[in-house]
């Protein structure tokens, strides 16, 4: 196992890695839409998703992966009912329609720093 960090992403916390590697594959940690100094981003659930995919492209970039080689992702809601739908147009720009990864999304009572959403993933090193 290889641990993964980049300057470019938010900071992990001291109690886990940004990603590790292991046999092909980066095992990123949760990402959730904030900036490197953990305030969350304003503009709701659109802003916040969009901030956690990118500071996630940033991560998988540094394992030498990106989005498009998302295998499965998790995604976690604090308010699935109301906000799924636009949790899900903003996700959709970020992959191709035709090669949408694998994909769980679970609601659940709260996130750290009150994030709306985190997501996680596990993606293929690139060739």
């Amino acid at each position: 196992m290889k641990p993964v960090y980049t300057p470019d992403a938010v900071p992990p916390l001291p109690v886990f890695s940004q990603a590790t590697i292991s046999r092909g594959y980066v095992y990123a940690s949760g990402n959730i839409g904030c900036t490197k100094e953990f305030k969350l981003v304003e503009g709701g659930i659109r802003a916040e998703t969009r901030a956690a995919l990118e500071n996630l492209r940033k991560v998988l970039r540094a394992a030498g992966s990106d989005l498009q080689h998302i295998v499965k992702a998790n995604i976690y809601m604090r308010n699935m009912p109301e906000e799924f739908h636009t949790m899900n147009e903003i996700y959709a720009q970020f992959f191709s329609s035709d090669k949408m990864p694998a994909r769980t999304c679970v609601g659940v009572a709260s996130l750290p720093f009150g994030a709306a959403m985190e997501i996680e993933c596990v993606a293929e090193i690139s060739n």
